[in-house]
């Protein structure tokens, strides 16, 4: 059986589409240095913020730091001193338990078994 020459040439233009589509740029990722970093610096400025009396702002810098580096401790922790600070007491003890059980995780990972 012959193919049809529609058929072949809609084979041959899926083709050419699929060949285009794996040459497109793709944005880098960025590196875990990188990532850590931006997730310190907002929460610095997060911490800057709450020493000010200004826990909204504090909580968005904490909040931007999980989104930058979701296993981060202290970007949890300092989210939910904000949060305390705003009456937000439920939203507060989730952060303070997702800080405590990353910490966790990170000391079984580093051998540090101590409490």
């Amino acid at each position: 059986m012959r193919a049809s020459p529609t058929r072949a040439l809609t084979l041959l233009l899926l083709l050419a589409a699929l060949a285009v589509a794996g040459c497109a740029r793709r944005e880098p990722v960025p590196d875990v240095a990188a990532r850590q970093a931006r997730s310190q610096a907002l929460i610095d400025a997060g911490n800057t913020f709450y020493r000010a009396g200004d826990p909204t702002t504090a909580a968005k810098r904490y909040g931007a730091a999980v989104v930058v580096k979701p296993d981060d401790p202290a970007a949890y922790f300092g989210l939910g001193m904000a949060l305390t600070k705003l009456g937000r007491d439920e939203e507060a003890r989730q952060a303070y338990a997702r800080a405590r059980e990353l910490a966790q995780q990170a000391r079984g990972a580093s051998g540090d078994t101590a409490r």
